[in-house]
Formats: structure tokens, sequence, C-alpha cells
């Protein structure tokens, strides 16, 4: 990692300062801030609290925790340079659920540091990432007195669980959050030895499909044969919903899918992705045949999907209970791609399932929420091109742009509010465990995360153009 004498004296206050910034991200992960789960509810408060109070101590001069009619979210402006370009930094303090518990090495709420990585729930998905910006800010105002530009912050508690409040509350306070750019602090780089930036998230839309046969379970002695049984009916409606190589056939369901960013496709042949490491790591036996480095990185990256999560009807429990069950329910999740509208989406599952669903039975379908668009960053914005030389300032070479298969709603949510486009700058890697056991972040990521930041937002100053170059100082 190359220095940078303009960032120098921040950079060096931030190493020296190292060691209490691992603790501070300690004292963060041990806040169980489950978004999903209603008894963690006093620490979902304690994990914004613990934001806005590590905003404050940074020098902003204003910050908020503001409502959202659900977990809510807080809102910091540090914009005392008129004439400056503004951006708005996002991130989430929520975490995913620790299940299974028996799993982890280590307790996932009392973060321990293990071969230069500090394992704990949270911790790279969103906590490591999102402190690393308050961190870089605070180093700013104590060496500098002040910021290069000016700069906002959104932190949200509800990105795990979909954000169903986020479009919302960014719509109603869109004048207090314009900015020229926005910078995600969540995400996170593809892999741990090849530096790369994402210009591309798919869409995610969910649903639960029921089908019911008799009004009660049947004795599968006396009813087999003649009742209606909602299992077999559900999986073969749901087989008419993929061909044999697993793609989705559901007539209109990839209506108005966009071309990629062309340099994706290059980032897929140059990435030398392993396939048989990658069908290995996840104790899969291999397919046959097997499918190119391009092919599968297609699969996850710019083609849309259909997911069953789980399905439930009937016993499943030890031994066996001779029962027709009365109702089948199936939980799918679809990945969109740029271009599709996620109600259209949503509507041609419906209309297929209902034309696939034979008489003698009753169908309900539950949609949750109305789903999340996909996101691509204009190929040519000047936000990415800063940010892709500043990575490649801190690696050494050149990072890959690349798409990511998740959903990170924020591009759609912010392109529509606030017109202002999106770049990723997380210091996550993919292979940190993420939504699962034993989630970790490399302590040294979390340094280099801190000098990069402080290298962008003073390169952003010079470089960015303001929208609004009259925009008034924080109160």
């Amino acid at each position: 990692m190359s220095g940078s004498a303009e960032t120098a004296d921040v950079e060096a206050y931030l190493a020296a300062r190292m060691e209490t910034a691992i603790e501070e991200l300690r004292a963060f992960c041990r806040i169980a801030s489950v978004s999903t789960d209603p008894s963690c509810k006093a620490d979902i408060a304690e994990a914004a609290a613990f934001v806005s109070e590590r905003l404050s101590l940074a020098g902003f001069p204003s910050v908020e925790i503001v409502e959202t009619g659900g977990h809510p979210a807080v809102v910091a402006e540090w914009c005392e340079k008129p004439g400056a370009p503004t951006i708005l930094v996002y991130g989430h303090y929520d975490v995913q659920p620790p299940d299974p518990l028996e799993k982890w090495l280590t307790p996932p709420f009392e973060p321990s540091i293990r071969g230069g990585r500090l394992y704990a729930r949270g911790v790279s998905d969103d906590k490591g990432p999102l402190l690393i910006p308050i961190l870089v800010a605070e180093a700013f105002a104590r060496t500098r007195g002040s910021l290069p530009l000016n700069v906002k912050v959104f932190v949200e508690g509800e990105e795990e669980s979909g954000s169903p409040h986020l479009a919302p509350t960014v719509e109603r306070l869109r004048q207090r959050l314009a900015a020229d750019l926005v910078v995600s602090a969540d995400g996170a780089m593809w892999r741990s030895d090849l530096p790369s930036v994402t210009v591309a998230s798919r869409g995610l839309v969910a649903l639960d499909v029921t089908v019911t046969g008799a009004a009660k379970d049947l004795h599968s002695g006396r009813h087999g044969g003649s009742a209606p049984n909602p299992v077999r009916t559900l999986v073969a409606m749901l087989a008419t919903l993929h061909d044999e190589a697993g793609l989705v056939v559901v007539p209109g369901f990839d209506d108005g899918v966009d071309l990629p960013d062309p340099a994706i496709r290059e980032a897929m042949g140059a990435s030398n992705f392993d396939v048989t490491g990658y069908f290995r790591d996840i104790g899969a036996e291999l397919p046959d045949p097997l499918p190119s480095p391009e092919e599968l990185l297609e699969r996850q990256w710019l083609v849309p999907t259909l997911e069953f999560n789980g399905i439930a009807g009937g016993y499943s429990g030890p031994g066996t209970k001779t029962v027709i069950p009365a109702s089948t329910t199936v939980k799918i999740t679809c990945r969109l791609v740029a271009g599709q509208d996620p109600q259209a989406a949503l509507s041609a599952i419906e209309a297929h399932l209902r034309c696939m669903l034979p008489s003698g039975y009753r169908m309900s379908i539950e949609r949750h929420g109305p789903g999340s668009a996909a996101f691509a960053l204009d190929k040519d914005d000047p936000g990415l091109a800063v940010t892709e030389d500043v990575v490649e300032g801190i690696f050494g070479q050149r990072p890959l742009r690349v798409a990511m298969g998740a959903t990170i709603p924020i591009g759609a949510v912010f392109k529509d509010a606030l017109g202002a486009p999106v770049v990723f700058f997380s210091f996550s890697t993919a292979d940190e465990d993420y939504h699962a056991p034993n989630e970790f972040f490399r302590l040294a990521n979390f340094e280099k995360g801190m000098v990069a930041w402080a290298r962008l937002l003073l390169r952003l100053s010079g470089e960015l153009t303001p929208r609004n170059p009259k925009a008034p100082p924080s109160p």
C-alpha cells in the first residue's frame, strides 16, 4: 500500500489510534441488533444510540435519530463548505440472526480476535465497514479542523430485514439528504486476493405461495387416492417454473432486462475464477458438464433467479404420520437484474402459478413488500473513476468492475429520491461468512479501509462536481 503525502497527517492519526478503533468496533459488535427479532428491540435502540453518539464524538454538528415507522435511522450532517461537493455516506447498524448458535466457535456477540480477524455477528456486514468513515471523519477534524467536503450520513436499522421503510424515509428526507454522490460503506469486495468495485447488484422480490386442498388434515389410508394432496400439487406446479438447466421460464418474468456494463463481462474472464473450488467450498458434487468461469459468474451476477427457500406442509417429525395435509406453503425469493420491474416480476409469477393450479384446489399468495429493483451504475460516472483510482493506490492494481448477486436496495432508492449515483466502497470481502456462523472481518482491511476513505474524501473534494454549490451549511 503506497503512501499519500496529501493525507499523511490523517493516516498517521488513524494508525496511532488503531487499537482504540478495534476496541470501539468490538463494543459495537457486542450489541445484538438483530432487526428481524422482536426480542432485540432494546438492542436495536442501543445500536442506533451507539452510532448517533459516535458521530457526535467524531465532530458532526448535526446528528439525529429519526423515526421511520420501523427501526430508527440515524442522520448526520457536516456541511460547512458552501461551493464544495456533498457526499452522503450510507450504512446499516442491524445484523442477521446468529443461528445456528452451535456452529459458532466463539459466541456471536462476544467479539474474538484470531489470526488477524475479528469474529462477531455483524462485524463484516456492516459494523466494521460503517465505523471506518466515521473514524476517518474524526481524523480529519482532529488533524485539520474540518472535513475536505460536505458530508452527510444515513444509517438504517432494517437492511437485514429488507429495508421496508427505507424508500419512504429517504423520500421524506430527500431535501435534507440531497447530495452529489452516495458512497455506500455496505457491500463487499468480491475476493480477498483481487481488488474490485461493485457496479451492479441484483434486486429482490419475495412471496409465499400456499396451496390448500381439504379443510383439514386427512387420514392417508381412508382418503388416499381420492382426496386432494396439496404437497403433490404444489411440487408439480413449482417444477414448471424452471427449465432443465435451472433457468426461469415464467412468461414475462424477465421482460425489460438491460444489457450489462461490458466491463463486467471482461472481469468474468480476467478473474481466473476457480469453478471446481467453488463447488468444493459449498460442499456440493461437481456438475457434469462443469460450467466455465464465465458461465458460472453470469448465473450469479447477470441472470435473474427464482429460488425456493423452504417448503412446509403436513408432518415432518421423526417416524411416520399417515396424513394428507390440508395445505402446503413454499417460500420464494427472486433476484432481479437491471431493467426488471419488481411488481411486474411478481405479477408474472402469480399469473403463471394460477394457470398451473388444477381444479379442486385453492391458492393464496402473500407478497412481502413491493420488492427492490436492481441497481447498475453508469460506467462513465466520475465518482466511479475516483473510487477505482483510490482502490488501485491501496492494492497496487486496477480493480475489476464486478456485479453483486445479492441485493442492496439503496442504489435504486437513492437514485429515485435524490437523483444521485451510488458507489460501493466497502472493505469487507465476500468470503467473510456474513449471514453465516463465524462471521469475521480482516483487521488488515479495517486499516486499509481507513486509509482508503481518507484518500477518497480528499480526492472527491477536488474532483466531484457540485450540483448545488450554494447549499447552506448545517445548522
